[in-house]
């Protein structure tokens, strides 16, 4: 009950707190200053290796992107996550997980619904390096030009390492049909739907989300809008990179954590 609590005040009260897979162009920090974002692990035969990122929603759930947790091979058994640490897999605690709910609209119409609710096998101690995060509320409508933040742990340019640091650079939320139109001029065209948040440096690039970066978070002041879920490369002058937004998908969020 407590963390239903928790979660019901942060979704109420999210919109009132706002302040003014990948990071390239941005500096390191300190998990202290992200407290809520967690690395997602995967396991290849008795190597785990850092792929994607999630948020803390609770002591007991974590909110990541569906194409982390998804394909033919995937077994939640080969995933877990690492909290409370700013280095890149070491440290901090892991957990592995007890059940995984992606959106059911997910697969069906190109990135859609890529956003996913994770239950843990035990639950978190909160400390200083691990808080739950607040969510925007459903169909709260970002403007354009706002600052926002990706954090992660992803590459540091396209198709190049991973960071061994926690990373973050403040971006800008683009224009969705802009975003639209852009997308569409792809040799195989990608649909930017009004649950998406495209971000970036328009025409100058340069900053963005990267691999290893999906399922992080994008931030407005301290509330989580957006999940890292797809782009065209890394920080590409023509082609933001877009996140889920996670207004879009609010009920369903505290409708899975409650079941």
């Amino acid at each position: 009950m407590k963390n239903l609590v928790w979660i019901t005040f942060l979704v109420a009260a999210a919109v009132c707190a706002v302040n003014a897979g990948r990071i390239v162009g941005g500096q390191p920090t300190e998990i202290e200053n992200y407290p809520s974002i967690v690395q997602v692990e995967t396991r290849n035969g008795i190597l785990w290796n850092q792929v994607c990122a999630a948020n803390v929603l609770n002591s007991v759930h974590v909110l990541s992107a569906a194409h982390c947790f998804a394909g033919l091979l995937f077994n939640r058994r080969n995933r877990r996550i690492r909290a409370g640490t700013t280095r890149r897999g070491s440290g901090g605690v892991v957990i592995t997980l007890a059940r995984v709910t992606n959106h059911p609209s997910y697969g069906s119409n190109g990135h859609d619904g890529d956003i996913s609710v994770i239950r843990l096998d035990r639950a978190l101690v909160y400390n200083p390096a691990i808080q739950p995060g607040a969510i925007v509320n459903q169909g709260f409508q970002m403007l354009d030009n706002l600052p926002v933040v990706h954090a992660g742990w992803g590459a540091v340019s396209s198709g190049g390492l991973s960071s061994a640091l926690l990373r973050d650079v403040e971006i800008f939320t683009i224009n969705r049909q802009l975003c639209r139109q852009r997308y569409a001029g792809l040799a195989r065209p990608q649909a930017i739907s009004d649950n998406m948040i495209c971000a970036g440096i328009l025409d100058v690039g340069g900053k963005d989300a990267c691999q290893g970066d999906s399922g992080g978070p994008l931030y407005y002041g301290d509330i989580l809008i957006g999940i890292v879920s797809f782009g065209q490369s890394c920080a590409d002058p023509h082609y933001p990179g877009v996140s889920a937004a996670v207004s879009s998908y609010t009920n369903w969020i505290v409708n899975t954590v409650n079941a």
